[in-house]
């Protein structure tokens, strides 16, 4: 039943942010605190329940990833790290180049986000293709930390991104 309220608040837009793709906006669903309280939970829930390790850092993706993120943070008793395009962090960071469905970027994470041997899960609202995934992947490792799982809102699932992910994925809605 939470699933079925999350999903009726997420609207597809076409053409955005070209022509082609049908984008999936997350944001009517924060206009309802319920439906929030409810996909937060579902998610804790979901930790709690399959993953036997405790979580350090719960890593959260530019920039929909971090509305998710520090919330299911401070519910696990774990830090939040931000993954942010290139350019947004202030201090010494770590770089990497990532392709995604329309096109290549660049993301990174301050160098002391991550301690070596820390156990994290990486949160996104979505997975198109796991190029933005995996790019963070590879940051939380360039770091010496542990992805655990990877966690979104949305599964694309016909674009096929778990493939290239290196860890094992949960998502609330496949679409």
């Amino acid at each position: 039943m939470d699933i079925q309220r999350i999903n009726s608040l997420i609207r597809d837009i076409p053409d955005f942010p070209k022509k082609g793709i049908m984008f999936k906006d997350i944001f009517p669903l924060f206009q309802d605190p319920i439906a929030v309280e409810m996909a937060i939970t579902h998610i804790v829930n979901h930790i709690n329940t399959t993953i036997d390790k405790k979580i350090d850092v719960v890593v959260g993706l530019d920039a929909r990833g971090f509305l998710f993120g520090p919330l299911v943070a401070m519910r696990l008793g774990a830090a939040f790290a931000p993954v942010r395009k290139a350019g947004k962090l202030p201090g010494a960071t770590t770089q990497v180049t990532y392709e995604k469905e329309y096109g290549t970027d660049v993301f990174e994470m301050q160098q002391d986000a991550i301690k070596a041997g820390q156990n994290v899960i990486i949160i996104d609202d979505l997975i198109a293709t796991g190029g933005s995934a995996a790019g963070a992947q590879e940051l939380v490792q360039k770091l010496g930390g542990n992805v655990l799982e990877f966690i979104f809102l949305i599964e694309l699932e016909f674009l096929n991104g778990k493939s290239v992910l290196k860890a094992p994925i949960y998502s609330m809605i496949k679409a």
